[in-house]
Formats: structure tokens, C-alpha cells, sequence
């Protein structure tokens, strides 16, 4: 037998409660494949709680720099604020490193294109944590959508309707343009909102709006959007931390049959639901039912996929285009709610206010008002 390979030294940078509650459980699913040797927080309190639950071989930094040179990881996992994603993941790439960073990657289409601008000079990928396209319902759908199994996709609803009180935004970089790039539509919505575009692939046009109805921030609490996708398909797009019946749901309907998820904060096979158009035989809709394995979508499942594409030499999936497309979307439902007018795909670019920041370069409008 061929030798296993060398497992891969991992480094994170933060350690709050998404790394100790998600990569940390992810990265010991995976022990036989990673190594955790290091992790940085400018908080040495904190720090050290980590490294008491991660154990002893973990190398403790307050500096990401100083990590990068003294330990030199193959992969590094960013739970840091949004403000922080681009530099830490450009100084990563640059030492050589891949990336897993926690969504949102970067703040801007701009800030996106200077990450790209560094994979492209260190041979190294970043990827976004978007764990909700993975796990097996996920694929599942996606497979049978992709393959017209389900006939044409018409209709789409995806919904993140959330509640955050104030004690929430009493971190100082939440609901500030500046240091979380928006309200639900990049912090909140972003990962139903991925996982639509997983299932139905590009769109041509959005028409959005978004208002701050309740809490004191400078960015929205909430947003819609009617969306036109290349295939036909229209969807609308709700994104809300108003809301005390808290769902996550995605629904697609079809021409032969409609496939929903609904879930809150992640899913299994169960929380799939596929209804038959009337015209359907029963045999037929029974080969829809979801796979036998049941791997819940997770921060353990995307760990998986990006290290198989590091075996096997390829780009990792939640990287490249992939990324960029789902911080189009975001930007284009922004412009579109700021402007009032229809966005099409592939319309903001260098020179368009709206791909330097989410905002348009005018942190003190209200969403829905013109310039």
C-alpha cells in the first residue's frame, strides 16, 4: 500500500465561539488527515481557553504575522471579524498557506479581487465557509435540479428570517458598514442566499430594497429581493433580524415537482422535502428520496471537501469564481436597494461605487433613499 499522506499542519487565527464550536469539532473529525499546532487572539485570556480545550501541542500567538513566520501552517481557519478576513487571508496566502475563512471572506468586491490578486501569486486558495452547501441533502438536491430530474426550476423562495436583539450589536463592530460590510444580507442571509445560487446557478437581474426598522445601526435589518436567474427561474430573497419565529428555508418549484429545505442554523437529509407535481408517478418520485448517508451540513463536511481537493491537487470548492459570485450578489442586492433601480449581473466592477463597499461609498444613507 501506498504511504498515507503527511497530515497538514493547521493554524487558526481567532477563537471565539464559531472556531471553538465549529473548526474545532471539524478539525478533530479529521484528525487523521490535520494536525491543530497553532492558533492566534489578540485576547491572551481567551487564548489560553483555547488552548486548555485544544491541548498542549497548540503554539499560542497574539500576532498573525508572527504565527505565519515562526510556524509556517499549510492551512489556516479565520473566525476573526469581517473587517480583519482580507488582510489575514492575503498574509496567509502570501506565507503560502491555504485558507478557510468565515464568511463574509472580504467586505467589498474590491477587497475580493485583491485576495484573488494573491492566490494568483502564491499558488495558495482561500475558500469561504459556506457550510450549508454541503452534506448530503444538499448535494442531493443540487444533483437532481442539475440533472432536470425535477424538471425545469421556475419559482424560488429563500428565506433567513432571524432575531437579534440589542445586546447583539453591542459589539462594536456589528452592524457598521465599515467592519461588517451590512446588516443580515452579508452577516445573516448570506448563507441561504449561497445555497440558492448552489442549487439554481447564475442570475441575470435583481431588484431589491432594505430598511433599518428597529435597530440603532448604521446598516439595514432587513432586506428583499426579486431575482431572475439565467435559467427562467424567478426567486424572491428575505433577510431579516426582526423576525421572533426564527426559520432558514429554501424552496424551488419545478415543473415536475418542488424540493424544500427548511431548517435553522444547519441540515440533515430529514429537513429535505420533495412534493411531486400531480402528473408524477409515484415510482418515480420515489427515486427522488434522499441518499441513505446522512451527513449533516457542517464546518466537519466542508473541512472534508477542501482537504480532497488538496489531495488531489485541485482548487478547493467555496474558492475562486464560486466565492466571488455569492459577494456579487450581496453588492448587487445593496446597489439595487440603494439606487432603486435594477442590477444586472457582471454590471459592477472597477469604478462602480458599489464594488469599493456595500454601501456605494455613502455610509450615511438610509437603504432606499437616492443619492
Amino acid at each position: 500500500m501506498p504511504p498515507l499522506p503527511a497530515r497538514r499542519r493547521v493554524a487558526v487565527v481567532g477563537t471565539g465561539a464559531i472556531v471553538a464550536g465549529g473548526h474545532l469539532p471539524a478539525l478533530r473529525a479529521h484528525a487523521d488527515r490535520v494536525e491543530l499546532v497553532a492558533a492566534v487572539d489578540v485576547d491572551p485570556a481567551r487564548l489560553d481557553a483555547f488552548r486548555a480545550e485544544a491541548g498542549p501541542q497548540v503554539a499560542g500567538y497574539t500576532s498573525t504575522g508572527a504565527m505565519l513566520d515562526a510556524v509556517r501552517p499549510d492551512l489556516v481557519l479565520i473566525g476573526t471579524p469581517p473587517a480583519l478576513h482580507r488582510e489575514q487571508t492575503a498574509a496567509a496566502l502570501k506565507a503560502g498557506a491555504w485558507v478557510l475563512c468565515e464568511k463574509p471572506l472580504c467586505l467589498s468586491l474590491a477587497e475580493y479581487d485583491d485576495i484573488a490578486a494573491a492566490e494568483a501569486a502564491s499558488g495558495a486558495y482561500a475558500s469561504v465557509v459556506f457550510q450549508h452547501r454541503y452534506g448530503s441533502g444538499a448535494a442531493h438536491a443540487r444533483r437532481l435540479i442539475a440533472d432536470g430530474e425535477l424538471g425545469t426550476p421556475r419559482v424560488a423562495h429563500c428565506q433567513t428570517t432571524w432575531h437579534r436583539d440589542a445586546a447583539y450589536y453591542a459589539a462594536p463592530w456589528r452592524g457598521r458598514w465599515a467592519t461588517e460590510g451590512g446588516g443580515p444580507t452579508m452577516g445573516h442571509g448570506i448563507h441561504q442566499y449561497d445555497l440558492l445560487l448552489h442549487l439554481l446557478g447564475r442570475w441575470t437581474e435583481i431588484r431589491a430594497m432594505a430598511a433599518r426598522l428597529v435597530h440603532d445601526t448604521e446598516s439595514e435589518d432587513v432586506s428583499t429581493a426579486l431575482v431572475r436567474f439565467e435559467n427562467g427561474a424567478l426567486a424572491t430573497v428575505v433577510n431579516s433580524v426582526l423576525s421572533p419565529d426564527e426559520v432558514s428555508r429554501v424552496r424551488v418549484d419545478c415543473a415536475d415537482a418542488t424540493v424544500e429545505l427548511t431548517h435553522l442554523y444547519g441540515h440533515r437529509n430529514a429537513d429535505w422535502t420533495y412534493t411531486p407535481a400531480p402528473h408524477v408517478d409515484a415510482e418515480r418520485a420515489a427515486a427522488w428520496r434522499a441518499p441513505a448517508t446522512d451527513v449533516p451540513s457542517s464546518h466537519t463536511a466542508q473541512l472534508g471537501a477542501v482537504l480532497d481537493a488538496w489531495d488531489a491537487g485541485t482548487r478547493p470548492p467555496g474558492s475562486g469564481l464560486e466565492a466571488r459570485a455569492t459577494l456579487e450578489f450581496a453588492a448587487a442586492l445593496y446597489k439595487a436597494a440603494f439606487t432603486g433601480r435594477p442590477v444586472r449581473a457582471e454590471e459592477i466592477g472597477p469604478g462602480d461605487p458599489f464594488y469599493a463597499a456595500m454601501h456605494g461609498g455613502h455610509p450615511d444613507w438610509a437603504p432606499g433613499e437616492r443619492a
